[in-house]
């Protein structure tokens, strides 16, 4: 392997180059800026596109090319537009009174069976509330959705429900919507599509928006499978209920125009639930457009689910953190797929993978990257993890070949015609990855037994085994992957929420799609396997549409409460503990009684919002205030947190001791005459004092409210401590984590 120092600097000097030149440029490059005014003005006469219109024409002082830099006008559920802007034009409209925040226009990504019968919801429990489910909808913000799978058969369904107001838009390869998906609409305000991956209409050509829109509602499919791998029943969360498909993800990601674009037609569409399986980095709630989005649905009463993130297992990570949100973890499931792999010398051993090929030989020629290394080449890549271009076609071809790291292994064996993969990963992993040929991730010391025994002999060979399913005891516990908290933007306010399955979840997919999406493969399904918070995303938003559909006139907060109380602790619990999991993994028929909820309204938000110190008049704006708003004159949000939230959170940094004070209220929902007594499950160090410590109610909806003092003090090294609040009447238990974290700077 040879080096070559100077084209190295070249490639540097060049870098810095294109940095310098970008810099220069910036400033007088119009790029698309989103102006978010708030609420949708209600005096008679105002013509939101005109306001629109009249503050470009001032801001950019011409009035020809404002209409021409304008994109999009929101105006159905919350007021706003998009423009094409120079950056001291974006300033300029920033310092209007009418306009809450500016931000630019940012992509964000996607976090890409058994698991309700795991949950506690069988088939026949899902049909107890069939009726009540054909009347909601649950909308997805996703890459678009495959019709025809056998997921969204409308057979047996009748008419879209009356509150539908949506459109099915048809295009490229998507001719009709049905009685099941009854709604589909597309959104691309840039114009930025790749010919050879994008189709222009709300049809999946990626897979993901098909797998979560089936999580959440699919129908029943007896024998699904993914080439007879994790053979079951596949059915949605709520399965009777209608199918509303917002496709605003395309190959370049998902832009924040085009979500706001969805928000706003979904919310005045009908929708009862939204769900969304798309993050980026966290920004002040006023300058993020899923924040926004899902505030303005809140206030029509519609509850939406957000993923966590793929960031983890590393520390605030953690996005979509908006309160009004419900922030999803990914959690396993009681089952993992193993890969079983024979070598030559009879040792067996298994990896981790979705591989679905039989062997077709009893052993094929197995070699390494060192072994089968190009060295008639100049190489610049690892060897030794089979980096594309380091090695041979000749020394790959037919084998299986053995490689370190994790990455494209398999698309760079295949490519050189070689059998299968074998990748020992950098440390363990739960997540099965399906391969583009027959391959496999073990862990270290398995890789360095296989390492050894093929520089033991002339003639090594291995085999590899299809996936099977094999049932596991550890279940639930919170993926590597699925971001953790503590959140960015209110620091006392513990996220995620809650955590659903999202690892290994067999579910619908495009056949517009192949397993992989990698080039050359050929394997079109009805059924892939998929991991990530985007697929616990769906199921939380199904869990919460279950509740629903026996709560109607309850409130988002309400459904998140019930959610968030009843569900089940992680039976294998990570160092993270509820900055992982939140209040633990969703129990959907446990959630239909909570017992007690803690609720939540408008100015409930109100008050909070002023405490973490937002713009009065914004907030104003925000909430679709007629009177002008002062934070001054307002009565405040009480406790650390000034939120009636059913977790509780202390983050400090400095202090050596530990004091908080959290103010709750609880709704009763349960048996109209109950008492309810306080139980409190503290570590040593903490001390959790509530008051008073029981809660007698006389009627259903009445409230009470209670005091939780935390004291104590943080032992050298630790950083987290974890308490549990349990309110019981010994039919309902009604549970709320307490953490206290302590940050070592800098975790931001």
């Amino acid at each position: 392997m040879k080096v070559i120092p100077n084209l190295l600097v070249f490639f540097f000097d060049l870098f810095l180059a294109i940095i310098l030149v970008k810099g220069s440029t910036s400033d007088r490059e119009r790029k698309p800026y989103i102006v978010y005014m708030g609420n949708v003005p209600e005096e008679a006469g105002i013509s939101a596109v005109k306001e629109h219109h009249s503050l470009l024409t001032t801001a950019i002082g011409d009035e020809k090319l404002a209409r021409e830099s304008k994109i999009r006008s929101y105006g159905k559920s919350f007021n706003g537009f998009v423009a094409r802007l120079l950056p001291h034009e974006a300033k300029r409209l920033s310092e209007e009174e009418s306009v809450v925040s500016v931000f630019e226009n940012t992509r964000r990504k996607l976090h890409t069976t058994r698991t309700w019968d795991f949950l506690g919801m069988s088939e026949k429990l899902q049909k107890r509330s069939s009726k009540a489910q054909s009347n909601i909808i649950v909308g997805l913000l996703d890459t678009g959705i495959w019709v025809e799978s056998p997921s969204f058969n409308d057979k047996g369904f009748g008419p879209p429900p009356a509150k539908w107001k949506g459109k099915c838009v048809t295009g490229a390869n998507f001719t009709r919507c049905n009685k099941k998906v009854i709604g589909a609409r597309y959104y691309n305000l840039d114009n930025a599509l790749d010919p050879n991956t994008d189709q222009k209409s709300p049809v999946d050509t990626d897979g993901h928006g098909t797998h979560t829109s089936s999580t959440a509602a699919g129908e029943t499919v007896k024998g699904a499978s993914l080439y007879g791998i994790a053979q079951g029943t596949a059915r949605g969360g709520v399965p009777s209920a209608r199918i509303a498909m917002y496709k605003v993800c395309w190959s370049g990601g998902c832009a924040d125009m085009d979500i706001l674009a969805a928000f706003d037609d979904a919310i005045g569409d009908g929708v009862d639930l939204i769900s969304i399986s798309i993050g980026g980095p966290s920004r002040s709630y006023f300058d993020d457009s899923i924040s926004i989005g899902s505030f303005h649905a809140m206030k029509k009463g519609i509850l939406t689910a957000c993923s966590a993130g793929n960031d983890g297992p590393y520390q605030g990570t953690v996005e979509n953190v908006a309160p009004w949100i419900m922030t999803v973890a990914a959690s396993s499931i009681d089952r993992k797929f193993v890969t079983a792999v024979k070598l030559g010398n009879g040792m067996r051993t298994s990896g981790i993978s979705i591989n679905t090929f039989s062997p077709r030989k009893a052993m094929y020629p197995l070699t390494n990257g060192a072994r089968a290394a190009n060295v008639t080449a100049e190489i610049y890549g690892n060897v030794g993890a089979c980096d594309y271009g380091t090695l041979s076609m000749k020394k790959v071809k037919g084998k299986i070949v053995y490689c370190l790291g994790s990455g494209s292994q398999d698309y760079t064996i295949d490519r050189l015609q070689g059998a299968g993969t074998i990748v020992a990963v950098d440390a363990p992993t739960d997540i099965a990855i399906a391969t583009l040929i027959a391959g496999t991730f073990v862990v270290p010391e398995v890789g360095i037994k296989i390492d050894q025994y093929i520089n033991s002999t002339k003639n090594p060979q291995a085999v590899i085994y299809k996936t099977r399913v094999v049932n596991t005891s550890t279940a639930p516990f919170i993926a590597s992957f699925s971001s953790r908290g503590p959140q960015k933007i209110t620091l006392n306010i513990l996220k995620p929420d809650i955590a659903a399955p999202g690892l290994d979840i067999l579910a619908a997919y495009s056949e517009l799609a192949s397993v992989t999406g990698l080039p050359g493969d050929r394997r079109i399904v009805p059924f892939n396997i998929l991991s990530g918070t985007s697929m616990a995303c769906p199921h939380a938003a199904a869990a919460a549409a279950y509740v629903k559909s026996f709560h109607p006139d309850w409130s988002p907060a309400a459904i998140k409460s019930a959610l968030m109380t009843t569900a089940t602790p992680m039976k294998t619990k990570s160092d993270d503990a509820e900055l992982a999991s939140g209040s633990g993994q969703i129990n959907p028929t446990k959630a239909v009684h909570p017992g007690l909820i803690y609720d939540l309204n408008l100015s409930s938000y109100t008050r909070f919002l002023c405490k973490e110190g937002y713009n009065s008049t914004a907030i104003g704006r925000l909430i679709g205030r007629k009177k002008k708003l002062n934070c001054s004159t307002i009565r405040p949000a009480q406790g650390l947190d000034g939120l009636n939230y059913p977790s509780m959170h202390f983050h400090f940094t400095n202090e050596s001791s530990i004091s908080a004070i959290f103010r709750r209220t609880v709704t009763n929902v349960g048996f109209a005459k109950s008492l309810y007594k306080a139980t409190v499950h503290s570590p040593k160090g903490l001390s959790v004092t509530v008051s008073p410590r029981v809660l007698t109610f006389s009627r259903s909806q009445q409230t009470r409210s209670f005091t939780v003092l935390v004291k104590g003090s943080m032992q050298s090294g630790a950083s987290i401590l974890s308490a549990l609040l349990e309110w019981s009447d010994t039919k309902h238990s009604v549970k709320s984590p307490i953490l206290v974290y302590k940050q070592f700077p800098p975790l931001f």
